[in-house]
């Protein structure tokens, strides 16, 4: 059981030094606070600017293109790692109703000693997320630093400060996701910014932005404990729902939208294979926004269209270049 006195933590002398090395047996542990099942959406997306890339760039840089991945999953588990350490030190994860798909990883809850190594993970994830956005940066030229210092921005202020801010809270996501790793992934590879990518970022821009709405849906009373201002929190669940099915709806709008004006090709809808998952998830979340534990299958579901919609959209893109 975790105390107060588990949440007093010795200073931190420097968040890089090896003071807090952990023990091999407790790296399992440690690394259940980058939230390993959640990073495939990372490659999903970035496979989404790859193909992007691929539209504009031969021969395709695959060295490249693998170093752009690898920067996009420290980010994301950088952004894990401090929400775990932040969520733990306010005492918000002893009070969160845990799900497969919510409610943090229950990792310092379970071992309250982890946290310095948790925050050294944050740190240093970031820090070589940072590396290698200044190597393409120096290689590709400045157009890839706005994206590089908002993404920065984002993984640094999401827990602390976006999720106190209801609008920014429900686009942050998508905006990390979606516009910032699908169009950084294309400049990153093309040094320069690509209309198929930016139209195709749209798709996961509103997938996630429901991705972690509906994963709110089961901790909003500890959310408006611990000081948190989301959608829910702020219009409660059958708002947030309608917004919701208004994201899922803008979502595959701008898929079809986008290959009718030429901006995406055609084989991007095969991405529409991804409401066989979104429309039933949706239909949940309509009618049961009130009762978490028959949310739990839209959650399932919800975490699908996520993953499929965006690399369904990419072998699409690919398998018609290669026609």
């Amino acid at each position: 059981m975790v105390t107060p006195a588990d949440l007093r933590e010795k200073p931190v002398r420097h968040p890089c030094t090896l003071a807090y090395a952990v023990p091999m047996f407790e790296m399992k542990q440690l690394l259940g606070t980058a939230r390993l099942p959640f990073l495939v959406l990372t490659p999903a997306c970035i496979g989404l600017g790859w193909a992007g890339a691929a539209l504009s760039t031969t021969p395709f840089p695959w060295s490249d293109a693998l170093w752009v991945l690898v920067g996009a999953l420290c980010a994301h588990v950088s952004v894990n790692a401090f929400n775990e350490y932040l969520d733990f030190r306010s005492a918000l994860d002893l009070h969160t109703v845990r799900t497969p798909f919510s409610g943090g990883s229950g990792t310092l809850p379970a071992h309250p000693h982890l946290a310095q190594a948790t925050l050294v993970l944050a740190v240093l994830s970031l820090l070589l997320c940072i590396g290698i956005g200044l190597y393409f940066v120096a290689y590709r030229g400045l157009a890839l630093l706005p994206i590089g210092l908002l993404g920065v921005l984002l993984v640094l202020a999401y827990t602390r400060w976006i999720t106190r801010h209801p609008l920014l809270c429900l686009v942050a996501p998508g905006l990390g996701f979606g516009p910032l790793m699908v169009v950084g992934t294309s400049v990153a590879l093309g040094g320069q910014y690509s209309t198929a990518a930016l139209v195709a970022s749209l798709v996961p821009f509103f997938l996630c932005n429901n991705l972690l709405l509906l994963n709110q849906f089961p901790d909003v009373q500890a959310d408006r404990q611990a000081g948190r201002q989301h959608l829910l929190v702020q219009k409660g669940p059958r708002a947030a729902s309608r917004y919701f099915a208004a994201m899922t709806v803008a979502a595959y709008a701008s898929l079809v939208l986008g290959v009718a004006a030429g901006a995406l090709p055609w084989g991007a809808l095969a991405g529409l294979l991804g409401l066989a998952l979104a429309l039933p998830a949706t239909r949940t979340v309509l009618r049961h926004y009130n009762y978490v534990q028959a949310l739990l299958p839209a959650m399932g579901q919800n975490v699908g269209a996520n993953l499929l919609t965006p690399t369904l959209m990419a072998l699409g893109m690919v398998l018609q270049r290669s026609l």
